[in-house]
């Protein structure tokens, strides 16, 4: 059985989300086949698309796992699903959002999944967590996330201390 390295974005604005992203890196740490590599700091990020909602507490997590993109992208949705996640309209305000950002070096355009994620190079609150745990991460077909997070419009994010302030 062999081992791919996989990033995955973690969000939540909903029903306590630091504790959400808190179970959202166990629940990835229980998935078969797959341990939990690195887990970086929780930041604090205003909401994109859809504004009239309370602000997100974001996380990025390394893993080694055996499962395939497709699989570990169920495994996500069920993850997801058992948190409470209702996909009531896009941007909607959710208890727990997981994203396969990168899986290898791998480059897939598959109905329902792509890798890595396209969005990913554009989000300040992707690319900080990411870097503080992949500090030379290059995103395939873009290039260094350093670079990406220095070209991104976003502001950077409030870093969340474990006592509940911020850095």
């Amino acid at each position: 059985m062999s081992s791919h390295i996989a990033f995955v974005a973690l969000g939540s604005n909903l029903d306590d989300p630091r504790n959400q992203v808190r179970r959202g890196f166990s629940a990835l740490d229980t998935l078969p086949g797959t341990r939990l590599l690195a887990c970086s700091s929780l930041y604090a990020s205003a909401p994109v698309g859809y504004v009239d909602q309370p602000d997100f507490v974001n996380a990025v997590a390394k893993l080694a796992t055996a499962l395939t993109p497709q699989a570990l992208l169920q495994a996500l949705l069920d993850i997801e699903h058992r948190c409470g996640r209702e996909r009531t309209f896009q941007n909607a305000p959710r208890t727990l959002d997981l994203d396969v950002l990168l899986y290898d070096d791998l480059v897939l355009h598959e109905h329902g999944l792509t890798i890595p994620h396209p969005q990913m190079h554009l989000r300040a609150f992707v690319l900080q967590p990411l870097l503080e745990i992949q500090p030379d991460c290059i995103i395939p077909a873009v290039g260094s996330a350093a670079s990406a997070l220095s070209a991104c419009q976003t502001p950077l994010l409030q870093h969340l201390c474990e006592d509940n302030d911020v850095v």
